[in-house]
Formats: C-alpha cells, sequence, structure tokens
C-alpha cells in the first residue's frame, strides 16, 4: 500500500478544498454570463444557464473539462514551437539565469552592507527605491537600451528578472551575514583569525539559512520578471509571449492553462532550490540534539 508522506498531507487537503469549492464557483461566476448570452439570442448548444455554464467560449471561469481539454491542446505535440513544454523551458532558462545575476550582485551589495556602515546608509535606499518601479514600465526601455548594444535575445529578459529578483537575496544575505552571536565574533578576534577567514569560517556559514530563504523568494519574483518581461517586449518564446497572443486572441480558457502552467513551473522552480539546500546542507536534515551525552559517550564516561 503507497505511503503519503506526512508533509504532503496538507497540501492535498488544501487541493481538495480547492477542487470542492472550484465547482460552485465556477457556476457562480458563469451563469450570469450565459444568462445574458441567452437573452441575446447567441447561438449556444444548450437551453439554460446551468448548462451553458460549462459551455461558453469565453468563461469567467472554465470549467473542469474545457481545462483538460485546453491543456491537451497546448502541451501536444511537445516539439511544437507554440506548445507550453518547450516555451516553459525557455521562460525556466531565463528565470534560473535571471537568478543567477542577481546573486552575484546581491552576494556584492549585502557584503558591502555588512563591510561598511557607510555603503549601507548611502545604498539601501537606492534599492528599496529600485523595486517601486514597474516592471512593465522599464522592461522596454532596458530592452531598447541593451539592444543599441546588441545584446538581444533572452538575456534582455534575464537582465530583468534579475532586477526583480537581487533585491531579496541582498537582504536575505546581508541578514544572514549579521546573524552570528557576538560572542561567537568576538572568539574569532581571539583566535586572531583574519577579516576573510571570519567570513568562511563564521558568517557565511551562518548565512546558509538566510540565503536559501531568499533563493526561494528571489526566484519565484525572477519567475514573474522574466515572463513580465517576455509580454512587455517583442518575444518569439515563452510562457509571457504565449499569454500574449492568446490575450490577442481572447482565448480565455488557454489563458487560464498557461497561467495553471506558470504555477506549476514555479512549484518545480522552487522545489528546485529545496532539492539544493537538502543537497548542500545535509546537516540541517538531522533532528534535535538530544539533551545529555549519548549512550557511548555515557559508557565511556563510566569505563574512564
Amino acid at each position: 500500500m503507497m505511503r503519503i508522506s506526512p508533509s504532503l498531507v496538507p497540501m492535498l487537503v488544501v487541493a481538495l478544498m480547492v477542487l470542492a469549492l472550484y465547482w460552485p464557483l465556477m457556476y457562480l461566476a458563469n451563469i450570469p454570463v450565459a444568462q445574458r448570452a441567452l437573452d441575446t439570442g447567441a447561438a449556444l448548444p444548450c437551453q439554460t444557464a446551468f448548462e451553458c455554464a460549462t459551455q461558453l467560449r469565453s468563461p469567467v471561469l472554465p470549467s473542469p473539462q474545457q481545462l483538460w481539454n485546453g491543456f491537451g491542446n497546448l502541451m501536444f505535440p511537445l516539439n511544437s514551437p507554440n506548445a507550453i513544454p518547450i516555451n516553459a523551458a525557455v521562460t525556466a532558462f531565463e528565470t534560473v539565469v535571471g537568478l543567477l545575476l542577481a546573486a552575484a550582485v546581491g552576494f556584492f551589495f549585502a557584503i558591502g552592507m555588512v563591510v561598511s556602515r557607510a555603503f549601507e546608509r548611502a545604498l539601501l535606499p537606492w534599492i528599496v527605491a529600485s523595486q517601486t518601479v514597474p516592471i512593465i514600465a522599464i522592461a522596454p526601455m532596458l530592452v531598447v537600451l541593451l539592444g543599441q548594444y546588441g545584446v538581444q535575445g533572452w538575456l534582455p529578459k534575464a537582465i530583468i528578472a534579475a532586477y526583480i529578483a537581487f533585491f531579496p537575496i541582498t537582504i536575505g544575505v546581508a541578514k544572514g551575514l549579521k546573524s552570528p552571536d557576538p560572542m561567537a565574533l568576538d572568539l574569532m578576534k581571539t583566535y586572531n583569525a583574519s577579516h576573510w577567514q571570519t567570513y568562511l569560517k563564521l558568517r557565511f556559514p551562518a548565512s546558509v539559512p538566510y540565503l536559501f530563504t531568499a533563493f526561494k523568494v528571489a526566484m519565484t519574483a525572477a519567475l514573474i520578471g522574466a515572463i513580465v518581461a517576455e509580454i512587455s517586449t517583442i518575444s518569439f518564446q515563452g510562457i509571457g509571449k504565449m499569454l500574449a497572443e492568446n490575450s490577442r486572441a481572447s482565448d480565455v480558457v488557454a489563458m487560464w492553462v498557461i497561467m495553471l502552467s506558470s504555477a506549476v513551473l514555479g512549484i518545480l522552480l522552487v522545489a528546485l532550490v529545496n532539492w539544493l539546500e537538502r543537497l548542500l546542507t545535509p546537516w540541517r536534515r538531522t533532528g534535535p540534539v538530544a539533551a545529555g551525552p549519548s549512550r557511548p559517550a555515557r559508557e565511556g564516561v563510566r569505563s574512564a
């Protein structure tokens, strides 16, 4: 018998609640639209508003059958340039590259803010202000600026994704680098540790939990930045390109399918960060240390 992991139970409960609420919400949203369509004499393959609620061409909330058919139309063939898999892979690539660029910039700013209080006071307000600029407004200007220097294709989207993602990495890493206990810092001074030895042996290890938490937040931010950049600029591939095309075609069902696919892509990318965290920090998977010495230690003490 297959055993469900306890960590999956809350997620499954939420999924069941969403499924239970989806049907009544779908009918509540679509029945008024179906009734107006019937009143205007539209040719519908149904007689009542309740029956038409699941058969609208442009529903407010698609029925499960419409979503299923939409997934089938947009998922296959897998190698089609208009299919979700190829476009999702392009957006995922732009997101990951953007995250790596954001990590490089974020580490530089974070270390600078920890090393120099004056650097932090001078830079932090501008870092915060940079996140208040609407990305949908700055994306076309940035693409035009980069295009003058021959930077085209996926790289401008990755840079825009990095622009959105560097803020949580900067703040998270800076918080982690400042997290060591003052007594531990004093101990490093007692050992006559150099500035970089303190960072390598104390500050960087202490910042690891903050780092991966920041990466999870930054990954979702980078994904949003990449999709918005694809929508706001001339794009030939990507989730954003599919959203823009189907929005112009008023294909509501396809837009819902693409949005759900982008949500799944975000879950997979965050899961990738979780996997890297477990791989690189195996000591964090161990349980709490029991109070008192272990049994072998106690036996060794008695034998001594």
